[in-house]
């Protein structure tokens, strides 16, 4: 059973906005046990929209359509649909009704470009919008079940659950998607991917696969089964040999961030931690707050950009950093062990680096950080070069997860 979403708009097709509506239409047909084999996004082009419908038609046995029923005259979903039909656009009365009483229950009246949106091909039939004035269109191409919906995601999301949802499940019955996704912090992409190698047949089910994303590689799990129950099964069981095989690598799965496992970890241990930093400038502090519930165990975050913060609030000796440099093992050290004795912490995590663009030498370029976790034991101390092709935004997120890890592996 194949499944296909199509986009349009040349607003997505240029990047002006991104595009949320394939994002959520994917998940919602995945939970009604359809996968989306292909997604294509297409500009305001007539001829463009009628290809990607007759290609999708043929191939799948539901196209799911987004965007282009508006009233303007780059809105050319139907006459593209139409032309992929071999029929003609007809003119709706019902619908044409509709319309006006959407408008007159704001106070308005539509004007005579909005009679566009009460046409569709002869053999379709328009769906009412509830919460909007674009009405959906349901038709039948090369046996697939098309379904055009509007771009406006919440009228989208209306029309999909009241009309597209009971036509996916007369299409899969009781077959069902059941997903997993687990994420690692602390290794590459290709590293990962040749660990799993033999999960990654595409015959087989589940099937795994991986993405990266600011540091954070994340293995999906999609398994099939005849019910729930069974398609649960077998994500459970690659979750647990996956989790397995990588050990500490995958810290968490589905929403878990590591600020949030962190911050699990932390409680379950009754711990508490603080930050300094300097060139994050709070970001790690921000991460650890962004969690419901972080003032359970989060003390509060120095951020001590200049030198002369670093010894007025951390007791950083000031000789110290005149000898060794504020971008020092040496100083990221005293800048913790400072942290957690002013602020009477468990833990500590005193960051100091450079970001970039500017600041480097040719024994510290951009990318260098050093990062230490202080505790009662003698700190950890890491020192980070991170590739010079990162933007300073990417260096400091870097940075902030790395501790995170850190602490993340020592509560362990």
């Amino acid at each position: 059973m194949q499944a296909e979403i199509i986009s349009i708009g040349n607003e997505l097709t240029s990047g002006a906005i991104v595009n949320t509506n394939a994002r959520w239409l994917a998940d919602q047909l995945s939970q009604g046990g359809l996968i989306a084999s292909t997604q294509v996004t297409v500009g305001d082009d007539r001829v463009y929209i009628e290809a990607a419908i007759r290609t999708a038609a043929k191939r799948s046995d539901l196209v799911v359509i987004t965007g282009g029923l508006g009233p303007t005259a780059d809105d050319l979903t139907r006459e593209g649909l139409a032309a992929a039909m071999d029929q003609p656009l007809e003119f709706h009365d019902d619908s044409w009704r509709q319309i006006e009483n959407y408008f007159a229950q704001l106070g308005r009246t539509p004007g005579d470009s909005n009679r566009r949106q009460a046409m569709c091909p002869r053999t379709a039939r328009l769906i009412p919008n509830s919460c909007g004035t674009a009405p959906g269109i349901h038709a039948v191409v090369h046996e697939a079940a098309v379904f055009v919906l509007p771009g406006v995601p919440r009228e989208m999301r209306a029309m999909f659950e009241r009309d597209v949802d009971p036509e996916v499940s007369r299409l899969t019955g009781e077959r069902a998607v059941v997903m997993r996704t687990l994420h690692c912090f602390g290794a590459g992409e290709a590293n990962i991917g040749e660990q799993l190698s033999t999960f990654m047949d595409p015959a087989r089910n589940p099937q795994v696969g991986t993405c990266a994303e600011e540091g954070v590689i994340s293995i999906r799990i999609c398994a099939q089964g005849d019910s729930r129950d069974e398609a649960a099964a077998l994500a459970d069981s690659d979750a647990i040999a996956i989790r397995n095989l990588l050990g500490p690598l995958v810290f968490g799965e589905d929403d878990d961030t590591l600020a949030s496992v962190v911050g699990r970890l932390l409680i379950d241990c009754g711990a508490t931690v603080s930050t300094a930093e300097s060139c994050t400038g709070g970001l790690l502090a921000a991460a650890l707050t962004d969690v419901a519930g972080s003032s359970a165990y989060f003390q509060g975050g120095f951020v001590t950009y200049a030198n002369e913060a670093k010894t007025q609030v951390l007791d950083v000796p000031a000789a110290l950093i005149v000898d060794k440099g504020a971008v020092s093992r040496e100083v990221a050290v005293a800048m913790a062990e400072g942290c957690r004795r002013v602020s009477e912490t468990d833990y500590a995590l005193g960051i100091t680096g450079i970001a970039g663009p500017g600041g480097a030498t040719a024994d510290k370029p951009v990318g260098l950080v050093y990062i230490v976790l202080a505790s009662n034991a003698e700190p950890t101390v890491r020192e980070c070069r991170f590739p010079s092709h990162l933007s300073r935004r990417a260096v400091r997120d870097r940075a902030c997860k790395t501790a995170l890890n850190m602490l993340r592996k020592l509560l362990l």
